[in-house]
């Protein structure tokens, strides 16, 4: 075929594509069942074109002549389709249902493959390696065909998200066995159980660490690009092709696996590595891309059936049967059967008994199914009648689960009832009707009076929000509790919050590192908050205020190596992090005022408002804490934080001159460039100084600033100076003693025998009566405060300290006896023995 006639085929068949979406809804067809019916269609047509005119004629002429090899679903669709979809996937919601998606996705695959292989292989007269080729390949659904029809039919966000997870990791599964298969029957590698399973795990788990590595690669080269988002788009692409390509002819593992992961990759840290615009036109494109490779996909694949289906025979149309009822049996086995095990064993969440009828049944089959049957026939090696057996059987089985499962999708879906809204939500929507038809209407009137519009028209007008209102009465916020209000507003504050973060750094305010960090924290509050109401937003809030992994192991490597960069950066990071929480939590008290009263009841909103002003609260005094410690880093980080917000809003007002035409597109390019110029010393981070110079805390602490230069550098020698961080147990039970501590700055607390705490500030010191040889009780523990710089002095020099300078040597025996003396008259208070109470009068 020349090159002319190939153009002219494949944009003939895009523009018919164009309008197969509007005629779709136009008969109430599933978008992938219609475009199937279209393939069918013209791929019977192109054969029989006599009758067409002579451009539709030649059109249909190169159609019949189109020869789409596997390898041309497989290279050129496949990843577009693979990436597209993982792209948009949420990963952390992903990650929330990865039990019952990889059971769905791998053990069901095996259990289908087995299942469909044993049964054909006793009635088909065909090897059980045959068979269970055949049932490799109809043991993947097809993600253009699953994830299309379940978004046509408004099934609920988790029931698409465990459909979408399946469905891609299912293929990269079915593809991997397949590929096993394959090796058996042309005999590279035996038909044992212990094969298969080394050379299905390699494939899988090769390519999943092939994607993840080129997809990382790709998110750290994002920054590079900055600037350039046609560049950062084209990269994706890349990335998809790269990802199958490497995997699957160099490195010999599963190229579907690599490219979902590589979308997953992509989609959850490229976010925010790129320009947040720049992502927005990302996913666009990708949607484009994804329209274009599902349709033709589709179209090319079902093109093929009519040919395929011309040597079906009523034993072919058995196979099918039988093939169509193993698989539901498989899928039964998996969906109802080890599913619910795990939520019954704590390895994933539950899923309710109408979900699970709805993924047994929506495990439809497309296009790959048919690649891949399209891939047997071009194997020569086989015989021809093996080759025609999964031909036909495959092709009737897709048509089967297209026509079947996907006209019957939709009604199942509602019959069960997921197409609706939960009361809940109905009424947090009635609620919203109420909140905005008030506030249109005013404005609606006041717009009237100004254009003098007609008490008539304004009265027609006024019907309609009448009728919105009357169609929301039937369930108000009112009629759910208390605790049931509370919970929903604390859902919304924490999706606004997750939204927030994410406009922060798309004004760049914070960056990407930070970034992610946020994101995850706000998504994990929303799912706590989701599944445990007030207690889980109260939990998500302690965990936010505690040091992360990552800062207590850069602490102990400051420990043991005396390492101090990991540790300084890890304390700049939770400066920045702890300052844009503060913004935030105020926005979004601001927000809980203006917003939820008229939408969840005053009572609601107060508690809510209680919440998130006990959160701010808790947000401030890490702060504080912070500050006090680093008064000069702390203002350095203030004066960034507010220079990046001037920044976006000089920004800001540029863009709304522009848009106002109020300047020109020269002029405009010409301040942007000066803003950038201006701001850029707000790109560069000042590194956190938390060096220790023992001899600075000497001669801060009066009890050792008396000393002569000489003795002070001496007992500087002696000391060790630590930073101990807020709560953290400097002696305690868990912590023997090291010897003498004076407190250099910030402040500590002594639990004493009685239970009551003292605190020491700067200068204060403690160990004494320890070293003094004075017993002290078991219970006896102290704690820092804030970040607390102590100076440690060694128990085998505290002797020597004592000798060399005889008014020290007083100064702490004098309060060595204070607190002996206390020590004893609380002794002395328990052993006492209690009045008696009996004793006669």
């Amino acid at each position: 075929m020349d090159i002319n006639s190939f153009v002219f085929g494949l944009t003939g068949l895009l523009a018919l594509v164009c309008f197969m979406p509007p005629l779709a809804g136009r008969v109430k067809l599933p978008y992938s069942v219609f475009l199937a019916i279209a393939g069918c269609v013209l791929g019977y047509v192109s054969h029989v074109h006599q009758w067409a005119p002579p451009v539709l004629g030649e059109f249909l002429s190169i159609l019949s002549t189109f020869e789409v090899s596997s390898e041309t679903f497989l290279v050129v669709f496949l990843p577009i389709l693979l990436f597209e979809a993982a792209l948009a996937m949420n990963v952390r919601k992903l990650l929330d249902d990865l039990g019952p998606i990889l059971m769905m996705a791998v053990v069901a695959v095996i259990i289908s493959t087995v299942f469909v292989g044993a049964v054909l292989s006793q009635v088909s007269g065909f090897s059980l390696v045959v068979c269970l080729l055949l049932g490799s390949i109809v043991a993947t659904t097809d993600p253009a065909a699953v994830i299309g029809i379940f978004k046509e039919v408004g099934a609920p966000a988790r029931l698409n998200t465990l459909v979408e997870g399946e469905s891609l990791l299912n293929d990269a599964a079915a593809i991997a066995l397949y590929a096993a298969l394959m090796g058996v029957l042309s005999h590279s590698t035996e038909l044992s159980f212990g094969s298969l399973s080394q050379n299905f795990l390699y494939l899988f788990l090769g390519g999943g660490l092939t994607g993840f590595l080129l997809a990382r690669l790709a998110c750290l080269s994002f920054p590079l690009l900055r600037g350039w988002p046609a560049a950062e788009i084209s990269l994706t692409i890349s990335v998809a092709y790269l990802s199958y390509f490497v995997s699957e002819h160099y490195l010999h593992v599963s190229g579907v696996v690599a490219t979902v992961v590589a979308g997953l990759v992509v989609g959850s840290t490229g976010r925010t590595r790129m320009a947040p615009t720049t992502f927005v036109t990302l996913s666009q494109s990708w949607h484009q891309f994804g329209f274009w490779a599902n349709s033709l996909i589709f179209l090319f694949a079902a093109m093929l059936i009519p040919k395929v289906m011309e040597q079906a025979t009523w034993i072919h149309l058995f196979y099918v049967l039988l093939v169509f009822i193993s698989t539901l049996l498989a899928r039964a086995i998996v969906v109802f059967g080890l599913v619910p095990l795990l939520s019954f064993s704590g390895l994933g969440a539950r899923i309710g008994t109408r979900f699970r009828v709805v993924l047994w049944w929506g495990g439809l089959r497309g296009a790959l199914s048919l690649a891949l049957a399209l891939a047997v026939t071009e194997r020569t090696s086989l015989p021809i009648e093996a080759r025609e057996f999964i031909a036909i059987t495959v092709t009737g089985f897709v048509l089967a689960t297209l026509f079947i499962n996907g006209l019957s999708l939709q009604p199942v879906i509602k019959m069960l009832g997921l197409n609706l809204l939960t009361k809940k939500e109905r009424a947090l929507r009635n609620q919203a009707v109420i909140v905005a038809t008030a506030m249109i209407q005013q404005e609606t009137d006041e717009i009237a009076r100004a254009e003098q519009v007609s008490s008539a028209a304004r009265e027609r007008v006024y019907s309609a929000f009448d009728k919105s209102i009357e169609e929301g009465s039937d369930l108000h916020i009112e009629h759910f509790s208390l605790k049931e209000r509370i919970d929903l507003g604390l859902t919304i504050l924490a999706r606004r919050e997750y939204e927030r973060y994410f406009d922060v750094l798309k004004h760049q305010i914070i960056d990407r590192n930070m970034a992610e960090r946020l994101l995850g924290r706000a998504e994990r509050l929303e799912e706590s908050v989701r599944l445990r109401g007030v207690r889980g937003f109260e939990s998500s809030t302690v965990r936010a205020m505690r040091y992360p992994r990552r800062f207590r192991q850069a602490m102990r490597v400051y420990e043991i190596f005396g390492v101090q960069r990991w540790l300084a950066y890890e304390l700049s990071q939770r400066f920045v992090a702890l300052m844009c929480m503060r913004s935030i939590s105020q926005q979004l008290l601001d927000f809980v005022g203006k917003k939820l009263p008229e939408i969840l009841g005053e009572e609601a909103s107060a508690r809510i408002t209680e919440l998130h002003a006990e959160r701010l609260s808790q947000i401030r005094e890490a702060l504080q804490a912070l500050a006090l410690q680093y008064p000069k880093y702390s203002l350095w980080m203030q004066e960034h934080y507010l220079g990046r917000i001037a920044r976006r809003l000089e920004r800001e007002r540029y863009g709304e001159m522009f848009d106002q035409s109020l300047i020109s597109g020269e002029v405009y390019e010409s301040l942007s460039d000066q803003v950038t110029k201006r701001w850029a010393f707000l790109d560069h981070d000042a590194p956190l100084d938390i060096e220790m110079g023992a001899s600075e805390l000497v001669a801060r602490v009066p009890l050792l600033s008396g000393l002569p230069v000489d003795a002070q550098r001496a007992v500087t020698k002696m000391l060790t100076p630590r930073l101990f961080l807020p709560d953290q147990l400097i002696w305690g039970q868990k912590a023997p003693p090291f010897g003498l501590y004076v407190v250099a700055s910030g402040a500590v607390t002594i639990l004493l025998p009685d239970g009551t705490h003292v605190e020491l500030g700067s200068g204060e010191f403690f160990g004494e009566m320890y070293l003094l040889n004075h017993d002290v009780p078991e219970n006896f523990e102290v704690r820092s405060l804030g970040y607390s710089k102590v100076l440690c002095l060694p128990a085998k020099d505290f002797d020597q300290l004592l000798l060399q300078d005889p008014a020290i040597k007083d100064a702490i025996e004098l309060v060595a006896k204070q607190r002996l003396r206390a020590l004893e008259v609380w002794r002395a208070h328990q052993s006492s023995p209690p009045p008696d109470s009996a004793s006669p009068q």
